[in-house]
Order: structure tokens, then C-alpha cells, then sequence
């Protein structure tokens, strides 16, 4: 792609930073979408399939380090954040949750289009990510967190959806015991299997799986689990 052309994605809840930015950012050449709040900014994540998203961090329903969070659950689409805040612990934890830049306000606009040019480089190239998992009547809506089974909508606790995602993540692909308690429980429970057990039991029950005759997941014995089914 082109670094002076695309779309950026703009989530802004100051209509005047909102406004700046898009007759900046249409000035170089992008096609500018905008929300103000996270959730529409999600929403758009999915259905504009923006090159770029540019994050304040202060949105009115919630965090933009959790928005980062959510977003990298299912997509890699690059992220600047643009804030107030400045602190180095601020910074750094917008980078671990998977920020690829952070530009502190008041900013200039030069070197905002210089950091975006240098994002966008460095992801010339590469796939977008499908939001929509649908294989063997399961459906999962990485984008809005929704799942169905057989088109009946399926309920799942936080903890049952991740463990969900993290195997549609990693399609046949088997899962460690560790692998799997370390991204969902942390390092600290990582060998704490009977947890696992019970979670697994858990979105069994809730997905109509049995486990003797599985539908989609299967255990690999004393090793961990894999997605018995694979998208279309």
C-alpha cells in the first residue's frame, strides 16, 4: 500500500481534534472514518477494515488501553495512539497491550504523518485478519464477542470466550495446558490444570460438545486441546 493513501480510522471523542484531523489526514491523500466512542470504534475496526487507527486514549466508554486490548484480540491493524497523557508507565503499557506508536498531545501534524508513514511501512503487506470464524454449524463474532452454535445464540463467561478465541486463533493447531492457563490465568497459574479442566468442562457443556464423541474440541491426552473444526 501506498503510505500517503488508505483509510485511517480517527477514535476521537473531541469533535474539534476529530475535525483537525481528518482535513490533515485527507490533505495527504487517506480516507478518513471516525467514531467517538470505543465501541463504534471497534464496530468500524470490522467493517471499514481501516490501514490505520489513530486511539486517544480518554474515550467517554472506555479506556483506549482497553480498546487496544479488545482490537488485538482479533486484528493487527496498527495503532497510533494520540493522547494527553504523557507518563513513561502510560506509554509503555499502550505499547504492551499492542500500540505500534504513541504521539503525546499537543502534537504537531508533521510529525504525526512522518510516525504514520513509518506504521504503515512497516506493515506493507500484510493480510487482514477475518472477524468472523464460521466452521461445523459454530459461529464466533471476534469483533463483537458473539457465538452460535447451529444459529442459536451461545452465552459465554469472559474466560470461556477466550479460551474459545485462543483455539480459533491457533486453528489445528494443540494448545499446551501452559500455553493455555499462561494467556488466560497468567504465568503464576500456568500449572494449575484442574482450572483448565473445569473451564474446558464449562464451554463444552455450553457449545453442546461431548467429549467422548467431540464436535470441536478435542483433548490431546496429558498434552492439551486443539479446534477439531477449521474455518471455511
Amino acid at each position: 500500500m501506498n503510505t500517503s493513501s488508505g483509510t485511517i480510522l480517527v477514535v476521537e471523542d473531541e469533535a474539534q481534534i476529530r475535525k483537525f484531523l481528518r482535513i490533515s489526514l485527507e490533505a495527504h491523500g487517506f480516507t478518513v472514518e471516525e467514531a467517538r466512542l470505543g465501541e463504534d470504534g471497534l464496530k468500524l475496526c470490522a467493517t471499514a477494515q481501516p490501514h490505520l487507527v489513530i486511539l486517544d486514549l480518554g474515550l467517554p466508554d472506555m479506556d483506549g488501553q482497553d480498546f487496544i486490548l479488545r482490537l488485538r484480540e482479533w486484528s493487527q491493524v496498527p495503532v497510533v495512539v494520540l493522547s494527553v497523557r504523557a507518563s513513561e508507565q502510560e506509554k509503555v503499557q499502550a505499547l504492551d497491550a499492542g500500540a505500534n506508536d504513541y504521539v503525546t498531545k499537543p502534537f504537531g501534524i508533521s510529525e504525526l504523518m512522518a510516525r504514520i508513514r513509518v506504521v504503515l511501512r512497516s506493515h506493507e503487506g500484510a493480510t487482514s485478519t477475518p472477524t468472523v470464524f464460521e466452521a461445523g454449524g459454530l459461529h464466533v463474532d471476534l469483533a463483537q464477542r458473539e457465538v452460535s452454535v447451529d444459529d442459536e445464540s451461545i452465552h459465554l463467561s469472559k474466560k470461556e470466550y477466550e479460551l474459545l478465541r485462543l483455539l480459533i486463533n491457533h486453528p489445528g493447531r494443540v494448545l499446551t495446558h501452559q500455553q493455555i492457563l499462561r494467556e488466560i490465568w497468567g504465568p503464576a497459574q500456568q500449572d494449575e490444570t484442574h482450572y483448565l479442566r473445569v473451564l474446558v468442562g464449562q464451554l463444552r457443556q455450553k457449545l453442546g460438545d461431548d467429549p467422548t464423541r467431540p464436535r470441536f474440541i478435542i483433548t490431546v491426552q496429558g498434552v492439551g486441546y486443539r479446534l477439531a473444526v477449521t474455518a471455511r
